[in-house]
């Protein structure tokens, strides 16, 4: 395993982060896809032995049984001061005000009750895991600072959002002598390129470490065109995100198979090693074992400029997706 400094922070995390989206209680929630608590924590474990510390969750992930899922694993498996525990905040948790957002009320009940699901005193890495147009910035980046000055989060972060609405709360943080954004989650792969225009460039310029999610594509990468999963076929939200380019997606994943087969090896390990090219640790999913093998040994791959080039040759502009 390799591991990489976090930004511009002294936090070290490793240069592959699980992602625990995949990890909750089917009847909880609206993913019919996730598994259960017993066939979950084989991943975990699995994640640990291969060097693997950093481990992203969310609050709204199966109604929070995903935190809940993964903080009990950790703590059978490891010690807290081994791993890196990363959640978000901004869905509804529940109906009615003060339900859902990023105002001080709701950041407050929020990172407490993430905090007792996952069984520990802090995490490693509290997210917002979408800009909230409805409560002023200023309001939200203090009670994250707040947060972080309580000793319930050490580092803070961002997710999906566009880039001058980042570069806005960075500059506002920055103003006001409050913590800082040391990470942006956006989603990044070769079937979507669209934050290469604005937001890499901006967190290379910040020093801000990249995790993106979704790095294979929910799996389009990793397969033909045509093959379907239990989760393609259900996820609702996943449906929304390769809409009016398939003609040219099309070719980005035959692309994909063809340098895999030149290569003799998985088609996923040759598209994470060209997100590898682009940010500090993708955060990838797991429902088989194969899959962590796969994401670890992406990181001893080196794609030659012209496998770079042939993979990206076919991608055209795609409409802002993932956030709005």
């Amino acid at each position: 395993m390799e591991y990489v400094r976090f930004g511009n922070t002294g936090l070290e995390v490793s240069r592959i982060c699980l992602g625990c989206m995949s990890y909750g209680e089917p009847d909880r929630g609206n993913h019919a896809w996730t598994l259960s608590e017993e066939k979950s924590r084989p991943f975990i474990k699995q994640a640990l032995e291969l060097g693997i510390n950093f481990f992203d969750t969310a609050n709204v992930y199966s109604d929070g049984s995903s935190e809940e899922i993964v903080g009990r694993a950790l703590t059978d498996f490891s010690t807290r001061e081994e791993v890196v525990i990363a959640t978000k905040v901004n869905s509804r948790m529940r109906q009615g005000p003060n339900g859902a957002g990023l105002s001080r009320k709701a950041i407050f009940a929020e990172i407490d009750a993430s905090l007792r699901r996952l069984g520990t005193d802090y995490v490693d890495l509290y997210q917002i895991h979408r800009f909230d147009y409805e409560t002023p910035i200023e309001e939200t980046l203090e009670a994250l600072h707040e947060v972080v000055k309580s000793g319930k989060a050490r580092y803070i972060g961002a997710s999906s959002m566009y880039a001058w609405q980042f570069a806005q709360m960075l500059a506002t943080s920055s103003q006001k002598g409050w913590t800082r954004f040391v990470s942006m989650q956006d989603y990044v792969n070769l079937l979507y390129r669209e934050e290469e225009r604005e937001m890499l460039p901006l967190c290379k310029a910040e020093g801000i470490a990249v995790i993106p999610w979704s790095p294979l594509a929910r799996g389009r990468l990793t397969r033909d065109w045509d093959e379907t999963s239990a989760r393609s076929e259900t996820d609702e939200f996943g449906k929304t995100l390769y809409a009016g380019t398939e003609d040219a997606d099309k070719k980005v994943v035959s692309a994909v198979a063809k340098i895999a087969e030149q290569r003799k090896l998985p088609r996923a390990q040759i598209a994470l090693a060209w997100v590898l090219t682009k940010v500090t640790s993708p955060i990838v999913g797991a429902t088989k074992a194969s899959h962590l093998g796969d994401a670890v040994a992406s990181l001893q791959i080196k794609l030659s400029g012209d496998e770079i080039s042939a993979l990206e040759a076919p991608y055209i502009p795609h409409r802002v997706m993932g956030f709005v």
